[in-house]
């Protein structure tokens, strides 16, 4: 999973799997999810991420990750 903010758009995208997107559905204003062609949510799009989240903090809980990268 990777997820990357992009301040001169302010939008977010959250990749949540290494295959390719086949459809992509607006689930709400601004936010979009992405599908493979198999139906699997593979990424999650959200444009004017700083009014719809707290960039400020990021908390992770209990995930089982053998590698963490964080990057500037």
């Amino acid at each position: 999973m990777k997820i990357s903010y992009y301040p001169e758009t302010d939008s977010m995208y959250i990749d949540l799997a290494a295959k390719d997107s086949a459809e992509s559905r607006e689930v709400s204003p601004g936010v979009v999810i992405d599908y493979a062609m198999n139906g699997d949510i593979v990424g999650i799009d959200i444009d004017n991420a700083s009014s719809k989240l707290d960039l400020r903090e990021l908390t992770l809980n209990r995930i089982p990750v053998d590698k963490q990268t964080i990057a500037a």
